[in-house]
């Protein structure tokens, strides 16, 4: 046997026994024997170093590393929330879980639920419904429940809603008023995404000459930016950078 096959088999050796003794063989034994090697990373970093570090960093790691083994685990968890106790509380993480695992129609589903509910007249729970709708390619309602927010809730501000729905009137053929709308939103969306989706779009409208100067303009800023800004901007600063080498 291979020396390095031989070191595999020991260290998840190892890792299994002190699953099985630590009650944990149930799921981590299966899957360390099923994914050699990469099972046991899993096992450290999501078991045993939160338990050794105890700090905050190992907790997030151990939330990421298990939603990308068992990413339907906290929505399971939810479910069985809700079905045992039915507060709004409940339906909106079921709701919100829902929209990370692209179940978008059940998303729906849930934020209706909310919203017909004495206590669940929010903005928010509006907004929730109008990513589910355009997570289902329905531009259209998108724009509809996102003009019923607006004039439900009149005092209410989000950047977030402010370019869902211009991205919702873009898909919807509405070109022009999308462009308005990124435009407002370029004059305080944190971030270069609402004036890259501008640059986008004046480009596909043929206005070539004002999309590079969207895209110029977002490369200045982004040389400006301390390291931490460029590295979260990073997509959209990419894409300028490529509309501006075509």
């Amino acid at each position: 046997m291979p020396l390095l096959a031989l070191v595999v088999v020991v260290f998840d050796a190892v890792l299994i026994f002190h699953a099985a003794t630590t009650g944990r063989f149930y799921p981590w034994g299966p899957a360390i024997l099923m994914l050699p090697g990469i099972g046991g990373l899993a096992y450290i970093l999501i078991v045993l170093l939160p338990e050794w570090m105890g700090s905050a960093e190992g907790q997030k790691a151990r939330r990421s590393v298990v939603r990308t083994l068992n990413p339907e685990k906290r929505y399971r968890e939810l479910t069985d929330q809700l079905e045992f106790t039915d507060t709004i509380a409940n339906r909106l993480a079921l709701a919100d879980e829902c929209l990370i695992l692209e179940k978008f129609a059940e998303a729906e589903a849930h934020y209706e639920a909310v919203l017909a509910r004495p206590m669940g007249e929010d903005p928010k729970y509006a907004l929730g419904k109008a990513r589910a709708q355009f997570g289902m390619h329905r531009p259209d309602q998108v724009v509809a429940t996102l003009d019923d927010l607006r004039s439900r809730w009149p005092d209410y501000q989000s950047a977030d809603a402010h370019l869902l729905y211009a991205r919702a009137l873009e898909e919807s053929g509405r070109t022009h008023e999308a462009l308005e709308e990124y435009d407002a939103l370029s004059q305080y969306f944190p971030g270069p995404e609402a004036r890259v989706r501008c640059g986008l779009l004046l480009g596909k409208l043929g206005r070539g000459s004002d999309a590079r100067s969207v895209f110029v303009e977002v490369m200045k800023q982004a040389k400006r930016s301390p390291r931490y800004v460029r590295k979260e901007q990073a997509e959209w600063v990419a894409i300028a950078e490529r509309e501006l080498r075509t």
